[in-house]
């Protein structure tokens, strides 16, 4: 028997990978569809007192949710090992459009993070995680392009596949605060924070077991 007869065609190990962007796309549903909502409600011109920071300084939310929806997007088929093997060259070309957006998407956070007045259900807890992540993908996103340009594919992946984990975080968040949201109807203060630090460091494991396993599959 053959070591090839032994071994997944490549149209059969496509189809089994098509999970991680379907799974990806689902995950960032809600983010983006709250983000719609959010430039809708700029563009309606009706402010409350929970929104009214958003209206006095409007740029920053549509740069973040511009950009956190499109890297989100098209970040889902970067992370299918197949996809990537089989168009390269779209692989590159919409890595030059993810990089800047993902740059847009969490330099605009963090400027939203430090800018704009702590909302009420909000803490210093959660503006340090908000800061401590943001900087994560920044760092991601920047170490990643440095290491593709040392020919360091490894590096690349591994620092890419982190930063799309933070930018995640908002659809990770949605699952992990919305039975919290169910039983004490508006999570605050340390609960909130707990939340959307364990969304982010879940994000974060899984994204590392993904690359590093298909990283070693290749090695054999």
């Amino acid at each position: 028997m053959t070591t090839t007869a032994l071994r997944p065609t490549t149209g059969t190990r496509s189809r089994r990978e098509w999970w991680i962007p379907a799974s990806l796309l689902a995950l960032t549903f809600v983010p983006v569809l709250a983000g719609a909502l959010r430039v809708a409600d700029l563009a309606a011109g009706e402010p409350d007192a929970a929104s009214q920071r958003f209206f006095d300084s409007p740029l920053p939310v549509v740069v973040h949710v511009v950009g956190a929806t499109t890297y989100c997007i098209l970040g889902a088929f970067q992370l299918m090992p197949s996809f990537r093997r089989r168009r390269p060259g779209w692989h590159r070309r919409s890595g030059r459009v993810l990089v800047p957006a993902g740059l847009a998407a969490a330099t605009s956070g963090l400027w939203m993070t430090v800018a704009y007045p702590l909302p009420e259900h909000d803490n210093a807890a959660l503006m340090v995680l908000r800061l401590l992540f943001g900087g994560l993908m920044v760092l991601g996103l920047v170490r990643g392009v440095v290491a593709i340009r040392r020919g360091d594919v490894r590096a690349h992946q591994r620092w890419m596949a982190r930063a799309y984990a933070v930018a995640q975080g908002a659809g990770t968040q949605a699952l992990v605060l919305g039975p919290m949201v169910v039983v004490v109807d508006q999570p605050g203060g340390g609960l909130k924070a707990a939340g959307m630090g364990f969304a982010w460091v879940l994000n974060l494991v899984v994204a590392e077991w993904l690359v590093r396993r298909g990283q070693s599959r290749r090695r054999v």
